[in-house]
């Protein structure tokens, strides 16, 4: 990606069912998404021109705004078809999907029960960050202090931009130490999720990852464990506690944005990325290109 701003890139933005110029795609500054977080969205990503499980994407979308208590008002055929031809208009084969919906400024107020549900799409080149050479290495996390909550307290199966406040605050101070990122855990003190990944990890062999009981089950996360299970390793969800990590040997985290991506440290804790995390980003690399050539 370059360093434009992203308010000022080229190209197309579907709209409220329409193509605009990317820089007039602009909203009020008293919208209620932005004040309240009654916004939702998505991330996908297109590899060699299909984007990946973009259905899936489109049906959690939903469920989020529903989540919300708002619907939006097209159908998931509608959002599909946009994705797919602002593709073939922005004229890309590898980019980054962001699907968003949101309340509009008709009324200021926590209660916005007659807001106008506004969805936009924008579609960037963004092609993977690293060779999977260079990601065998591994990233370093942080340890965050803050915690995802309780879901008594928050709709956390909702990919919900409010959600993503704590994980913000998270990779800030992470970055700040010259980490990668920052590994967060949950209220009751298990291990959760990084700030925008899933995270497993391996012993003798056999791979544990969190039960997703308070925070995002990944569409990543899934089709890696389907990825593993396929392979013949032993996949456990289940509550992992934080001083486990000195006994694990591996950790990877998933995510539309991540991949398959190694760990090599989280804190004081330290991973050395090897066959089992190789055979994943490897069968992952080899799902979202081959799942393009079959749509081709």
């Amino acid at each position: 990606m370059s360093g434009i701003p992203f308010d000022q890139l080229d190209g197309y933005i579907w709209f409220n069912g329409a193509f605009v110029e990317w820089t007039e795609a602009k909203i009020h500054v008293l919208t209620h998404g932005l004040h309240y977080g009654s916004c939702v969205f998505e991330g996908q990503r297109m590899y060699a021109g299909k984007i990946f499980k973009l259905r899936e994407h489109t049906e959690r979308l939903f469920f989020s705004a529903e989540t919300l208590g708002f619907a939006i008002p097209y159908t998931m055929d509608e959002i599909d078809e946009a994705c797919i031809e602002l593709g073939k208009k922005q004229g890309f084969t590898d980019a980054y999907y962001r699907p968003v919906a949101w309340r509009g400024s008709e009324m200021m107020g926590v209660s916005a029960q007659q807001n106008t549900i506004n969805v936009a799409i924008a579609a960037w080149e963004w092609p993977s960050y690293f060779a999977p050479e260079e990601r065998l290495k591994g990233i370093r996390l942080d340890i965050a202090e803050w915690k995802r909550p309780s879901p008594e307290t928050i709709p956390c199966k909702a990919k919900a931009a409010g959600l993503y406040m704590i994980c913000t605050l998270s990779k800030h101070a992470a970055e700040a130490k010259g980490y990668a990122d920052a590994l967060m855990y949950d209220y009751r003190g298990h291990i959760a999720e990084c700030t925008g990944a899933n995270v497993f990890f391996i012993k003798d062999g056999v791979i544990h990852t969190p039960t997703p009981d308070c925070f995002l089950d990944g569409i990543t996360r899934r089709t890696v464990i389907d990825l593993a299970r396929a392979r013949g390793y032993e996949v456990i969800e289940r509550a992992i506690m934080p001083e486990e990590m000195a006994d694990f040997s591996e950790c990877f985290i998933t995510g539309t944005a991540a991949e398959v991506t190694p760990v090599s440290e989280i804190g004081p804790y330290t991973f050395t990325p090897g066959e089992i995390s190789k055979h994943l980003l490897e069968d992952y690399d080899h799902a979202v290109r081959a799942h393009a050539a079959v749509e081709a």
